[in-house]
Parts: C-alpha cells; sequence; structure tokens
C-alpha cells in the first residue's frame, strides 16, 4: 500500500520581502519542494482573506496543507519539524563540531537581532524615492505614524553609519572560521541564513534594487552606491568572505521552487489536503502549556482571541477561536468574515513571542459576522 502524498507546501509572498527571501533560503537549504504564489506588497490582499479568512498584513505566509503558519520564527520551526533530517531532508540546526546543540541560540539570534536590530537598519537604507510612492502611505498605516520622505532620505547615512556598527560588531565572530560557519557548524544553520538574507537584502535595497517590485511599479529600479562604502572586503574581510562563501555555496543547491502555479489547481490541491493531525497541531516544546497562568489571561481551548504582532500591524489583528495552545505558539480557526465564509477551511498558527493575544471583546454575533 503506497504512503499518503505530502501536503502541498505554499510560500506566499513578495521579491522584494525581506522576509520572503529569508524563507525561501531555509526552503532551499532544507532542499523542500514547494510553490511560490506571489502576493501584492500592500494591502488589500483578498487571496488571504477570501481564501482563509486571514486578516494578518505581514509577508511571509507559509502553507502545509491546510495548516497557515505567521511569521518566519514560527515558519522555521515547522519547516524542521515536519521536514526533518532523519526524513532526507537538510536542517536549520546541524550541532556544532563539538556536539553541542545550539537551535535556542541561534533562534535567539535570528529573532532578536537579525530579524529586529539589524533589520531596523537596513530598512533604514531604502531610497526615499519608495517612500514617495503609495508604498509609503501603506507603510505609515503598517507602522501608526506618517512618514516624511525627506526626513527618512536625510537619514540615510547615520543608518549607514549604524550598518557599519552592526558589522563591527560581527567581524569578529569570523576569525579563524576556516570553512565552518556561525556557531562552529559543520553546515550552514539558521544564524548563517539570517545573517545572510538581511545582508544580501540591505545591499541590494540600499542600492535600489528590488525597489520597482516593493512598491508595485511606483518607482524603478536603480543603481546607486548603495552600502558598498561600509560593507567590502577590505573593511570588514571576514564577514566578507564568510558572505561570498554562503552565497556560493547556496547556488549550488538545486533549486526546489516551483513558480506560476494556475491557481485554481493549487486552491484545489489545498481543498483536498487532508489536516495535519491533532498529534502533529503543535510544534514540540519542552513543556506543555502553563494551563493555569494561561487562563488567568483568558486563553483556553474555544475562546475567541484577537491576535496581533507586537511592534507594528497591531491595527490588523487576526480573531479566531483557540483551537491548541502551548508555551510557544497558538492555533486558532478563523472566525467568519464579513465576505463570508473562506473558501479553505484552515487552522492558523502563531508564535507567541512578538504577538499579543487577548481576548476578543465581543458578543457571539458580532463575533459570527466580523
Amino acid at each position: 500500500m503506497s504512503s499518503p502524498s505530502p501536503p502541498p507546501v505554499l510560500l506566499f509572498g513578495y521579491d522584494a520581502s525581506t522576509f520572503t527571501i529569508k524563507i525561501r533560503h531555509c526552503l532551499r537549504l532544507k532542499q523542500i519542494p514547494y510553490t511560490f504564489i506571489p502576493v501584492p506588497s500592500m494591502l488589500p490582499r483578498p487571496l488571504f482573506t477570501k481564501t482563509f479568512g486571514l486578516t494578518y498584513r505581514k509577508i511571509p505566509v507559509l502553507a502545509i496543507g491546510r495548516d497557515i503558519y505567521c511569521d518566519t520564527s514560527l515558519i522555521t520551526e515547522a519547516l524542521e519539524h515536519f521536514f526533518p533530517e532523519s526524513e532526507g531532508y537538510g536542517t536549520l540546526y546541524p550541532r556544532a563540531t563539538d556536539g553541542r546543540d545550539h537551535r535556542g541560540l541561534v533562534r535567539g539570534w535570528a529573532s532578536y537581532w537579525t530579524d529586529r536590530a539589524l533589520f531596523r537598519v537596513t530598512t533604514g537604507l531604502i531610497p526615499a524615492a519608495v517612500w514617495r510612492t503609495h508604498f509609503g502611505v501603506d507603510r505609515a498605516n503598517l507602522i501608526g505614524h506618517p512618514l516624511d520622505p525627506d526626513k527618512l532620505e536625510a537619514k540615510v547615512p547615520e543608518n549607514l553609519a549604524r550598518l557599519d556598527t552592526q558589522l563591527s560588531i560581527l567581524e569578529p565572530q569570523f576569525t579563524d572560521m576556516g570553512e565552518g560557519w556561525i556557531f562552529s557548524t559543520p553546515s550552514p544553520s539558521l544564524a548563517d541564513i539570517s545573517l545572510f538574507y538581511q545582508l544580501q537584502w540591505g545591499r541590494d535595497i540600499a542600492k535600489g534594487r528590488l525597489i520597482g517590485n516593493l512598491t508595485a511599479g511606483g518607482t524603478s529600479d536603480t543603481a546607486a552606491d548603495g552600502a558598498d562604502a561600509v560593507f567590502n572586503a577590505e573593511r570588514y574581510p571576514r564577514l566578507w568572505s564568510w558572505y561570498e562563501r554562503l552565497e556560493r555555496f547556496m547556488e549550488r543547491l538545486p533549486d526546489v521552487e516551483h513558480e506560476n502555479a494556475e491557481w485554481e489547481g493549487v486552491l484545489k490541491g489545498l481543498q483536498e489536503s487532508p489536516a495535519l493531525g491533532r498529534k502533529s497541531l503543535l510544534l514540540p516544546t519542552p513543556r506543555n502549556g502553563h494551563v493555569e497562568l494561561d487562563e488567568k489571561c483568558g486563553l483556553r481551548e474555544g475562546a475567541v482571541v484577537s491576535i496581533a504582532p507586537d511592534d507594528t500591524g497591531r491595527s490588523s489583528p487576526t480573531i479566531g477561536r483557540i483551537v491548541a495552545l502551548s508555551p510557544e505558539e497558538v492555533v486558532i480557526t478563523p472566525v467568519e468574515l464579513k465576505d463570508g465564509l473562506a473558501q479553505v477551511t484552515v487552522r492558523i498558527h502563531f508564535p507567541r513571542v512578538g504577538f499579543t493575544i487577548r481576548p476578543y471583546k465581543a458578543d457571539t454575533e458580532a463575533v459570527a459576522k466580523l
């Protein structure tokens, strides 16, 4: 008897999205075949609301069959769990050459340094032409305050100096590395991918590459000097050598991305895909959820909650009913939106780090027709 085929893996994003680039690299490193579904860089995204009942506005979003994962900090964990090294896939968490497991440190490196502190610096290198398009209005709504293109343009030298500070901090990490990788692993880990994608995107965006895609044609790509003054082989030779070595490593890996898929066929495949079983609903954690604390916060199975990032995008929460909860993850089924029922019955997974989860204050009728 043949084993059931694995559920489809879909990555929703756009080419100029920093974090879409991160997950593309992770999928290639792990050699997981997937289909890339382009979505607009700005709202509205009816594909999400109509297909999944998902109002979350950040990108990327990953689907493993009918389970939807939001935020790259959780997406990477899902990829590692459902596509393990024991089944022939690559790993985001190779052990160090001395046998130590640095997974927690690597996750923190990504979540608290490259994805936040370093990202705030690289976004400061975006050319002012971008902020003068409708993209600037959209991101002002995301952030929650107006963006002044002239002031942002004047701050680019300051942000280049901040990038130089980050690179200066990083350079000693690569001393005597040889052919190894960050945290002394024999192959690249999520730590390498997380630093690489930020530097790669930062270099490109500072030069004016990708800005046509970023603004949906609101401006055109350019070829400025960008960050070359601070990130180059002479100023930071060890970091530069590692960067070029990882670039070559990734280029040699087989491409696992399928593009230009016909959406109706993809949608049919999703609708027919079996949901991940209850046993696989939550990603593994060292301990189960702290039921007493969660209940004091109004978080229990069946409760209707509002979930939103704790930094930007707080004005576009996702409302749903809790299906499962762990110390690191919350899984919900979305409530019916004003447009009606979603085309695909899904479960939506969010990380608890970086997100605010609170009971939704509304009467039953309002919840049903939100």
